[in-house]
């Protein structure tokens, strides 16, 4: 499981989090269960809805190409 925890965190910090100009240590895997990955956003894009849901979608995209075991990515406060 931590090799799971330890390959989303590198796909996010080197792949996906470029894509969106975001600074991968806004990022934190706080999760991974049957296929879900609980990530926890900061910054001022956690704060905006319509943000969120756009970045979130971006990253399962991404974490799906770079880790196959991901198949839902969710936000958590």
């Amino acid at each position: 499981m931590d090799d799971i925890l330890d390959r989303i965190a590198v796909a996010l910090r080197d792949h996906a989090a470029p894509m969106f100009g975001l600074d991968a240590s806004l990022i934190d895997v706080v999760a991974f269960e049957n296929g879900i990955a609980s990530l926890r956003l900061a910054g001022a894009c956690a704060s905006c809805p319509a943000s969120l849901t756009t970045i979130i979608m971006g990253l399962e995209q991404e974490l799906r190409q770079h880790v196959p075991e991901v198949e839902i990515v969710e936000a958590v406060p």
